[in-house]
């Protein structure tokens, strides 16, 4: 029995955690594609819904330890995040591109498996992430592919070593999937389900119903 508080320790040590990428909803500096296409003001308002949601969803799970990593850093410790982001510890994703900053935050954890997510997924349940956690514990590395040529979702299992698959990836293209899997040639990778972000005019009128049913904007 004296041995039970050091068994919990090690097992939350060494327990999954669900990275979700996150940027401060401001004006102008999120969904700037989609901005383009349906006004600032509709766009902004998306991120900010759509992140709400993302956080009340995955957030509380008691299966995961949820670390929020920041963009811009210097909004990492603001006090403007909503009452759905109160208690989650949260991270600066530091400077470089998308693979380099995905990488940093793999190295920054302890041991354990971890998932990195975006904020802007409207389809992304607790039950795909919960099943990425179970497909990654037997593999490599487990993606949720976009039906761009991205991912929405990347988890790594982290032992006995980190994997690099983000050389020379091209992001924000139709090659970003296939680019990261040349980089993980020989190891075993597993998927799960197929999801969207939004960030034409065309799919947010496909899931513009779907999403502003989801939370209140406040959140």
């Amino acid at each position: 029995m004296a041995d039970a508080p050091r068994r919990r320790a090690i097992r939350a040590a060494y327990g999954p955690r669900l990275i979700i990428m996150a940027k401060s909803v401001k004006a102008g500096r999120v969904k700037r594609r989609l901005a383009g296409e349906i006004g600032t003001t509709k766009a902004t308002q998306f991120a900010r819904t759509c992140r709400g949601n993302t956080l009340l969803k995955l957030a509380r799970d008691k299966r995961w330890k949820t670390i929020l990593a920041v963009a811009p850093d210097s909004e990492a410790h603001a006090a403007s995040w909503p009452r759905s982001a109160a208690g989650i510890e949260r991270l600066p994703q530091g400077p470089g591109d998308l693979g380099q900053r995905m990488q940093r935050l793999f190295r920054r954890l302890p041991p354990g498996p971890a998932l990195i997510v975006g904020s802007d997924i409207p389809g992304l349940t607790a039950r795909e992430i919960a099943r990425a956690f179970h497909c990654v514990r037997g593999a490599d590395a487990v993606f949720g592919p976009a039906a761009d040529g991205g991912y929405w979702l990347v988890g790594l299992r982290r032992s006995p070593n980190i994997l690099t698959p983000f050389r020379g990836v091209r992001w924000s293209s139709p090659h970003a999937l296939a680019d990261t899997l040349a980089n993980l040639e020989g190891r075993k990778v597993v998927t799960v389900a197929t999801l969207s972000d939004v960030d034409t005019a065309e799919a947010y009128g496909k899931l513009r119903a779907a999403w502003q049913r989801l939370i209140p904007r406040r959140a």
